[in-house]
């Protein structure tokens, strides 16, 4: 098969849908691979590498020209051109959260699979890499705005003799809850983590103990949590669809002055109501007196790792699809489940739900 691979041209992403690795692992295997030039120069892999590798380098426009073409992230609009009926397209597309691209991918007839709804015995396998350093990085970027000169509180989450830690409340008990809570954990911080399931919370009380308040995710528990605050950090995932709204602006409201908000699920729309989309250029702005982080493509900032720890998930699907195309879907329920849009159809269960009148 004939694989593309465009540079990513999101604000700041520096990531790359196939590492040098990879496109040698495919090409051993006698398929033919097309790298956009510099596609991978921000993670730290050269034209050179990828020639090495056996890939040719090629225009964005050649890249997407390919029978299929694996990215990181969702296709922006200036791209929505390169999309075409003959074509397969293996990315996050967290569609959700945009209508316009659901619209534009129906329009062009692609076929699109969604790495976040790949799903393997309840779980995501191509979701989990990114969320746990999603997870990680949330309480390290928390950390940084907390700082004054950042415009925070000027607090320190680990305290030290004498004086309190900082107070991280942690929305979701799913993998980006649980490494967030570990970062928190480990710097010292005061730790709450709420949840609406409870074998979960019990399963998080077996690895934290009680280093970590275990709460139960109701109204009354989340107001009184939230309005204690130094480091609010969103981690809901209902996979397909957005996250419900969890915290009120009105709530916001009641966090101290220079508290700073991450929410990791604003790709999906987010589970905080002043949550809005944000940039790596332009990270955080103030609402209601708090800073507001909302980067939907955070383990960006760590391309190299995210990248090869995405494509150690990633390559055997995009193997599996390179030697049997859409017959990979009939032999492997798990990427049959990462079907988004087909033949001009909207296909997906959850987005349907999301977007009624385009199913």
């Amino acid at each position: 098969m004939q694989i593309g691979v465009p540079k990513e041209i999101k604000n700041l992403e520096f990531r790359v849908g196939l590492s040098p690795s990879s496109v040698r692992a495919l090409t051993e295997q006698g398929h033919r691979v097309s790298v956009e030039t510099d596609a991978g120069v921000g993670a730290g892999f050269s034209n050179a590498d990828y020639q090495q590798a056996g890939a040719t380098l090629v225009s964005a426009s050649e890249a997407w020209r390919q029978a299929m073409v694996v990215k990181v992230k969702e296709p922006l609009p200036k791209e929505y051109d390169y999309l075409h009926k003959e074509q397969l397209l293996f990315t996050y597309l967290h569609l959700a959260a945009s209508r316009g691209l659901t619209e534009a991918l129906i329009h062009s007839g692609a076929t699109a699979i969604a790495y976040e709804t790949v799903e393997k015995n309840h779980q995501r396998p191509l979701l989990t890499p990114m969320s746990i350093i999603a997870g990680r990085l949330s309480v390290q970027f928390g950390a940084r705005f907390l700082e004054k000169q950042q415009g925070g509180r000027g607090v320190l989450l680990g305290g030290l003799p004498g004086v309190r830690p900082g107070r991280v409340v942690v929305l979701g008990g799913g993998i980006v809850g649980t490494e967030a809570t570990k970062m928190a954990v480990g710097l010292g911080a005061q730790v709450t983590l709420i949840d609406i399931n409870l074998e979960r919370l019990n399963q998080l009380e077996e690895l934290f103990g009680s280093r970590v308040q275990l709460l139960y995710s109701n109204s009354a528990n989340i107001e009184m949590a939230v309005s204690q605050a130094d480091l609010l950090i969103g981690a809901v995932l209902v996979p397909g669809r957005r996250p419900p709204t969890l915290v009120s602006r009105s709530q916001v409201q009641q966090m101290p002055d220079g508290a700073v908000i991450v929410d990791v699920a604003v790709d999906q729309g987010g589970c905080i109501e002043t949550v809005r989309p944000t940039s790596h250029s332009e990270p955080v702005y103030v609402d209601s007196g708090v800073l507001h982080y909302g980067v939907p493509n955070m383990p960006g900032a760590v391309p190299r790792t995210a990248t090869e720890a995405l494509n150690n998930s990633t390559l055997p699907y995009v193997i599996k699809l390179a030697n049997m195309g859409l017959g990979a879907l009939d032999t492997d329920a798990a990427l049959a489940e990462g079907l988004n849009v087909v033949n001009h159809q909207l296909v997906h269960p959850a987005v349907k739900a999301t977007f009624p009148d385009l199913a």
